[in-house]
């Protein structure tokens, strides 16, 4: 539906303009659920759908990847498309024959972080740097002003709570109505207050008609290491369904764990609430072969930052992320 001249590419994900080995293998391998089918997303449709509408996304990278495929894809259905940032929005597309917006808010923990010099009072706590203050009550400034604007809204965290992140020298500290917590928490601790949190700013201040998804998270395929470890993902093809609890249970404590362990987490805050699961997670669990790896468009990117075994190759899997999310849109707009 879109090639390597699609201007809304982020480069180290446009595998056909890096020359990505196997990209139509990649792209020939589809999604098909048991017991109903899937269509693609229609463009002209779509966006007939969201005339006078917007849809925005807020949370880490992999949001904006999920963000650069629908824009790539809609832009079939208006050539004029044009780049859209305003409303704090990191990056987005205005559609003119549509009146439609669609953007990105970066915010990777969701709840608003901040550098702290360490304090000398502070000697012998947290990190030997410094440490990174978290609010958990405060939604970060990139999206906490959005409120109304959006008709649809897709929310994620996950991929920075992790200890590569934020090693013990410069750590999360998290705070409550401006004082830290003690005793202090952990960090999946941390990430539960956040989420809670956040959950409760979405229900207060998130419109009611406003349709609300949570992504769950988007597995990783480092083997052999994670991503700072020579990590490698140079697959052909895809896993086999035998595979996949050696590779993501974490009681397997294995390097991608990560997306099972916190989705349990996830879905245990979000029970109860208007936010709908938009669990993606098994179906792009399969998909070893599909990122780009050492193809990331810069020379000396895989020596710097090793292979993207988590990101996926554009067009590719979040194409099929977003044949379904349209699918739950097009659904729950019929409602209203």
């Amino acid at each position: 539906m879109y090639d390597e001249t699609c201007p809304f590419h982020r480069n180290a994900w446009n595998c056909l303009r890096n020359q990505r080995e196997n990209m139509v293998m990649i792209n020939s391998w589809r999604w098909v659920p048991k017991d109903c089918s899937l269509d693609r997303i229609d463009p002209v449709r779509f966006l007939g759908l969201m005339r006078n509408k917007n849809i925005g996304f807020v949370g880490d990278s992999l949001n904006e990847n999920f963000l650069v495929s629908l824009l790539c894809i809609l832009r079939a259905a208006d050539a004029g498309a044009k780049k859209w940032k305003r409303k704090g929005a990191w990056r987005g597309a205005f559609f003119p024959k549509f009146n439609a917006t669609v953007a990105y808010h970066r915010a990777v923990l969701l709840a608003k972080y901040e550098w702290q010099l360490k304090e000398p009072t502070l000697a012998g706590e947290h990190g030997s740097k410094g440490f990174y203050r978290v609010d958990v009550d405060i939604p970060a400034d990139d999206w906490a002003h959005i409120n109304d604007f959006y008709d649809v809204l897709v929310f994620n965290t996950g991929h920075w709570w992790g200890y590569d992140k934020f090693p013990e020298e410069t750590p999360l500290v998290f705070y409550q109505a401006g004082r830290p917590i003690f005793p202090p928490l952990k960090m999946l601790d941390g990430l539960k207050v956040v989420l809670e949190n956040m959950v409760l700013h979405i229900q207060r201040k998130i419109p009611s008609k406003t349709l609300k998804f949570w992504r769950l998270q988007s597995p990783r395929h480092f083997h052999g290491g994670d991503w700072n470890q020579n990590g490698s993902c140079l697959f052909r093809e895809p896993l086999h369904d035998s595979q996949l609890d050696t590779w993501f249970d974490p009681s397997n404590n294995g390097v991608n764990k990560e997306a099972r362990l916190l989705n349990n987490l996830i879905e245990g805050t979000l029970r109860g609430t208007d936010i709908q699961l938009l669990d993606l997670t098994r179906l792009s669990e399969f998909r070893a072969d599909a990122h780009p790896a050492i193809w990331l468009g810069k020379k000396d990117a895989v020596a710097v930052w090793g292979q993207d075994c988590m990101h996926w190759c554009l067009p590719g899997v979040p194409d099929t992320w977003a044949d379904i999310l349209s699918q739950l849109i097009r659904h729950g707009l019929a409602r209203w």
